[in-house]
């Protein structure tokens, strides 16, 4: 029982980090520790179904009522203290980066010319995706008005792409599919859900939450399918490799939040920057201390 409470919180926190584009929900599972698991549960499911089972259910209804719930609690905070939130995710980022400095480092380890590329590489990519502007301003309810089947084969494409990234530490699968254009969409029908729950008649209204939701889900389904096979694969044969391109990411991370322009959106103040400064020593000591006692 304490255990299926554990992963639905865990569930709940990793919900969250869907809401908000370049924040990885890759990244919050080591923190939580649960990443490692959750890849081996996904790539052996049918294994020990039942026990995977009361692994995944509980993990899966958390994650869909931390994105419900919270989404508008989210998008509250960001609209009015960006700053103070924003660098409290960036906490819990920088928090864990010691940790995984710690894995590369095990058993005396030296770095070679080589380490240093894997973590380079893998952080420049998210500093050039972090100066992409991928925010622009259109009408969701227009546009899912008007969806098309070739349109729902390109959601059906994002989520593959997203949910590759999402599973993938450091990449946010929300800012991929802002890079997409998607992401007013699955935002206005997750939002819609909870109007449709006070109207099952209202069929139109379902009607264009499954036009964005069903081909999405199922994109993101099958990238996580994926994603999650390749990266136990390269856990058991370049387990050092992948632990270094992970610290590239988590750094390249932290520099693509910084440089969101959400990080701003709210407006500064001094009291708004000593407030985000107090978020951000929180958010790197919860982190580190989970951390600590998982990874």
């Amino acid at each position: 029982m304490i255990k299926d409470i554990r992963n639905f919180l865990n569930g709940l926190a990793f919900g969250v980090t869907q809401i908000i584009p370049g924040v990885s929900g890759g990244t919050i599972a080591i923190i939580l520790g649960f990443y490692f698991e959750l890849i081996e549960t996904i790539n052996h499911f049918f294994k020990d179904v039942r026990k995977n089972l009361r692994y995944i259910i509980p993990l899966l209804i958390g994650t869909l009522t931390g994105i419900v719930i919270f989404s508008s609690i989210v998008n509250f905070l960001l609209a009015n203290y960006s700053f103070p939130t924003m660098l409290f995710f960036i906490g819990l980022i920088a928090g864990v980066i010691p940790h995984i400095f710690s894995k590369v480092r095990e058993n005396g380890q030296k770095f070679m010319p080589a380490d240093i590329l894997l973590i380079v590489i893998p952080f420049v990519i998210l500093v050039v995706i972090s100066f992409l502007n991928a925010e622009s301003a259109v009408d969701p309810a227009e546009i899912i008005a008007n969806i098309n089947v070739t349109f729902m084969i390109f959601i059906f494409a994002a989520g593959v792409v997203s949910a590759a990234a999402l599973i993938i530490p450091g990449i946010s699968g929300a800012f991929v599919l802002l890079l997409f254009g998607i992401y007013p969409l699955a935002t206005y029908s997750v939002d819609s859900i909870r109007l449709l729950l006070t109207d099952f008649s209202n069929i139109a209204l379902m009607m264009d939450i499954c036009k964005v939701l069903v081909p999405l889900g199922l994109g993101m389904i099958l990238g996580v399918l994926f994603m999650a096979r390749l990266i136990e694969k390269l856990l058991k044969k370049y387990y050092r490799q992948v632990y270094l391109m992970m610290l590239g990411l988590l750094a390249g991370s932290v520099f693509a939040l910084a440089n969101h322009p959400m990080v701003y959106r709210s407006g500064i103040s001094i009291a708004i920057i000593l407030i985000g400064v107090t978020t951000f020593v929180l958010g790197c000591a919860a982190s580190f201390y989970l951390g600590k006692k998982r990874l």
